[in-house]
């Protein structure tokens, strides 16, 4: 058999047009991020959920108990939902969790606008978490499964763009909104949430389900008009499809059930399945929340320039990185080398902004080098770590465990950034330890252990279909041979569809004779 055609971007545009639209899942999640830092020290949300304290710059203060539960309740949300992700997913399919995140995130962002009790605050805080666990999770699912193997990176690429575009959008508007003394000073940066769900809740119903859950659910000639949709090159769909099927009954032949157990009972699904949590937690691992959540709180305490304009230049740095990462991450996206290398110097981007801080705190210089660490670390961030952590995560459980695998990872990952968010304030706050930057000596470390682990532990699987990687995975390779392993699905696909072809003109060729003799037969008589 020919070997196929490799198509390009442009032939792929409904495929990454329907991926492109999946991935703006996340951008009212990174408005979230961007928003909620700074709503913490705007004198208009200070004056209803917090108190009057006139040793601050801005003559209010919030308690450390408040700053607590505000960041840290969506976070502890988005666990939960992430939790909830893999029975979900698996019994409802992707696009329809999808719909209900856009629901929940509709209803909890009313709470949250209509309150002036911090009770409200605190219920509209959960269940925007429990939408953006659902968004962060399904979204990345439909990604991992719909999208060609050599552009899956640049799929969760888009996906970090919108997180970081979204970031900075919620840090801009927060910019020009906080002069504002009233609420309005904080409902308009709120308001913003819901362009996200109204777009994807609509752009839906155009594009199809993830072709693989369809196969895996006994759904064979959906999945086959999903792939028609999707793919290029009509003529190599029932290759793919057929490739799907055979990782989805070579699966099955080992492990014929699907549950949370599964994940653990065997030694190769142990594997991913570890491997799947620790690149996800190596987010929370390196302390970015600290520079998200509580970047502009930080600046305004420790005195450093403006702290909005501050956190802007920060987020925007963060967009152009993502940015440079879409040109770079199919072509040259490896995942060990820019996850290891990322982790490596956001960590002595740590260290150095805690080591300065600690000489001379409260100069100007000092300030100068923590806003220029920061940029780098974020930078580094969004362009090496935060785009392969998930890229990573996702690709590498089973298909028949994909959805409770990367559900777990995901909630692990929320659950650190929980525990990362909800004891900061004792470490930042004025009125708790009042560490500031020195609370960078804490993640230095951490930094380096997650380098480590990556290095040594986490396989290259760039360009590899998933069906490839569950066939190394089967192999029981160590992860330094992965990268040369040579595959043999597509042979067997080839050789299946092969026979398949012999098997037709086998089958038709009495009835073409028959036909032919049949019409000589006519002619002479």
């Amino acid at each position: 058999m020919a070997p196929q055609k490799e198509y390009g971007l442009a032939s792929n545009w409904k495929c990454m047009l329907a991926c492109c639209l999946v991935s703006m899942s996340p951008f009212q999640y990174g408005i979230d991020f961007g928003l909620i830092g700074g709503m913490q020290a705007m004198v208009g949300f200070l004056k209803i959920f917090g108190y009057v304290d006139p040793s601050t710059p801005v003559g209010y203060n919030i308690s450390t108990e408040v700053q607590q539960l505000i960041s840290s309740l969506m976070t502890l949300g988005a666990f939960v939902g992430s939790l909830a992700a893999g029975p979900m997913a698996t019994v409802l399919g992707r696009k329809s969790c999808l719909w209900l995140a856009c629901v929940l995130c509709v209803v909890s962002n009313g709470i949250m606008m209509g309150t002036t009790q911090l009770a409200g605050l605190y219920v509209g805080r959960l269940f925007i978490g429990l939408a953006n666990g659902f968004f962060m999770t399904f979204s990345q699912l439909y990604l991992q499964e719909v999208a060609p193997a050599r552009y899956r990176g640049l799929a969760l690429a888009c996906f970090q763009v919108w997180t970081s575009v979204g970031t900075l959008i919620g840090t801009v508007v927060d910019n020009f909104t906080s002069p504002i003394q009233s609420r309005a000073s904080y409902m308009i940066p709120l308001a913003l949430i819901y362009i996200v769900p109204v777009i994807l809740g609509v752009g839906m119903f155009f594009i199809p389900e993830s072709p693989r859950w369809l196969a895996q659910n006994g759904k064979i000639e959906k999945a086959r008009k999903a792939l028609l949709w999707l793919r290029p090159d009509k003529d190599a769909v029932e290759a793919e499809l057929a490739e799907i099927q055979l990782g989805i009954e070579a699966e099955r032949s080992t492990a014929s059930s699907s549950a949370i157990i599964d994940m653990f009972r065997n030694p190769v699904d142990r594997r991913r399945t570890i491997l799947s949590i620790a690149t996800v937690s190596v987010q929370a691992a390196c302390g970015v929340m600290f520079m998200l959540v509580y970047g502009t709180y930080f600046f305004e305490m420790a005195r450093v320039g403006n702290p909005f304009m501050n956190s802007c230049i920060l987020v925007a740095v963060g967009v152009v990185a993502i940015i440079i990462d879409l040109f770079i991450i199919a072509p040259y996206g490896r995942r060990r080398v820019f996850l290891t290398t990322g982790l490596i110097i956001c960590g002595f981007c740590q260290l150095i902004i805690a080591v300065v801080y600690t000489k001379n705190p409260g100069t100007v210089p000092t300030g100068q080098v923590i806003v220029a660490f920061s940029v780098i670390y974020i930078f580094v961030y969004n362009g090496a770590i935060c785009p392969f952590s998930w890229l990573s995560g996702g690709e590498l459980p089973s298909q028949r465990l994909r959805s409770y695998t990367f559900g777990l990872a995901a909630a692990i990952g929320f659950l650190g950034a929980w525990v990362c968010t909800f004891t900061a304030p004792y470490f930042i706050n004025p009125s708790a330890l009042n560490w500031g930057p020195k609370y960078g000596y804490i993640w230095f470390p951490s930094c380096l252990v997650s380098a480590a682990f990556i290095y040594f532990y986490l396989p290259e699987v760039k360009d590899r279909t998933l069906e490839e990687i569950d066939e190394m995975f089967e192999a029981r390779l160590p992860a330094r041979k992965f990268r040369g392993y040579k595959c043999m699905i597509k042979e067997m696909v080839n050789e299946k569809v092969a026979v398949e072809d012999r098997m037709v003109v086998a089958l038709e060729k009495p009835i073409m004779d028959a036909t032919v003799t049949a019409i000589e037969h006519v002619r002479g008589y």
